[in-house]
């Protein structure tokens, strides 16, 4: 019998540790003022990537993720990925801050795709529901600095996010155990190869990477894109226009009792991919056609991605649910920093995100076979 508290729980711990995601972004004006540096944009936001990239692939190859309880993996995450979060207090130059982000991108690897795992420890049928609240969560959660940054001074807002995160990590320690639907396992060198092998894993993974491609590039170039429109509070704009992923996120999760998972996902990646085709007309539409478009986009953008989740989770045998998800998502991010490098080297950024559309036509060859 699963209590009723148990999604709520993991939603919750999801949107807390999430929110390590963007804090040093939410401060680092006030931070380059007081240090004297410029710029660092560019240099934190990467950091956090490839620690969670480096993260995730080290969670994949030891098997770690389904050789601990994911309860105390998500904790020990979230009180690592709190105290570098908090060290940011003591940087006193941008290689620190750099440092300290890289080590919030490496915790932050046992939080997303290990709260998945605990949702998929206790969720079988209604798996893509369950996870399409999770990812919708996190999504708030990597928005949340900004709100809070507006509203405080900088070491109070790096105080609560570290404060929020921890409170997540012991909510989940203390009432989430490992659900019935997963299992641990020991070291395993053939792990991989045995989930490669999977055809349905396999299409669920391209999928995913097809989504990726897109997702963070969006992101990263979505105030660039408001600002090449012109006429629009960017950072207002911005912020909604990401923030309305979460509805993807949830809203795709409450069609699963109606449609499966790989038709919810296929549906959110060929619209996001249409989006993509037809920036150029849109950027020709008057000002709230336009921002209708950019809701559309950032809708169905990241709305996808919690069904591939689903998929791959499913798909996996149940001793490497939580290899199989750090897998997907190690890759995945390893090709957002080459769409974004990309996209920044194009010059012509209206054809540069047009392009993006590659990723989710190759995303919609698989899944072929879904569970």
């Amino acid at each position: 019998m699963r209590p009723r508290y148990i999604l709520p729980v993991i939603v919750g711990a999801q949107f807390a540790g999430g929110s390590l995601w963007f804090a040093g972004n939410a401060v680092l004006p006030q931070l380059r003022a007081e240090l004297g540096i410029d710029g660092g944009v560019s240099a934190i936001t990467a950091a956090v990537q490839i620690g969670f990239i480096v993260g995730t692939a080290l969670l994949a190859f030891s098997g770690l993720a389904d050789r601990f309880a994911a309860r105390a993996v998500f904790f020990t995450s979230a009180v690592v990925g709190a105290t570098a979060n908090a060290g940011v207090l003591f940087a006193d130059t941008l290689e620190v801050l750099v440092a300290c982000r890289f080590v919030v991108g490496v915790a932050l690897a046992g939080i997303y795709p290990v709260g998945m795992r605990a949702a998929a420890g206790w969720y079988e049928d209604g798996l893509g529901r369950a996870l399409g609240f999770l990812v919708g969560a996190l999504v708030l959660g990597t928005a949340l600095p900004h709100g809070v940054g507006s509203a405080l001074p900088w070491r109070w807002t790096l105080l609560t996010i570290s404060a929020l995160a921890v409170t997540g990590g012991v909510a989940l320690l203390a009432l989430v155990p490992d659900g019935p639907h997963v299992k641990k396992s020991t070291f395993d060198l053939r792990a991989i190869p045995k989930l490669i092998r999977i055809p349905a894993y396999r299409g669920a993974a391209l999928g995913y990477f097809g989504h990726m491609w897109e997702l963070y590039t969006f992101w990263a170039f979505l105030p660039a894109l408001v600002a090449l429109y012109g006429g629009l509070p960017v950072a207002e704009t911005s912020f909604a226009v990401i923030a309305s992923g979460a509805l993807g996120c949830a809203g795709g999760g409450l069609l699963i009792p109606r449609l499966s998972s790989k038709t919810v996902a296929r549906i959110q990646l060929t619209i996001s991919g249409l989006c993509c085709l037809a920036l150029t007309f849109a950027l020709e539409l008057p000002a709230p056609a336009f921002v209708a478009f950019l809701f559309v986009w950032g809708v169905t953008v990241v709305g996808d991605s919690p069904q591939y989740s689903a998929i791959s989770a499913r798909a996996a045998p149940p001793q490497l649910v939580g290899t199989g998800l750090a897998l997907v998502t190690s890759v995945g991010f390893g090709l957002t920093v080459a769409s974004i490098e990309i996209v920044e080297r194009a010059g012509d950024l209206r054809l540069a995100l047009t392009a993006l559309a590659i990723g989710p036509a190759l995303g919609l060859i698989g899944p072929r076979r879904a569970p």
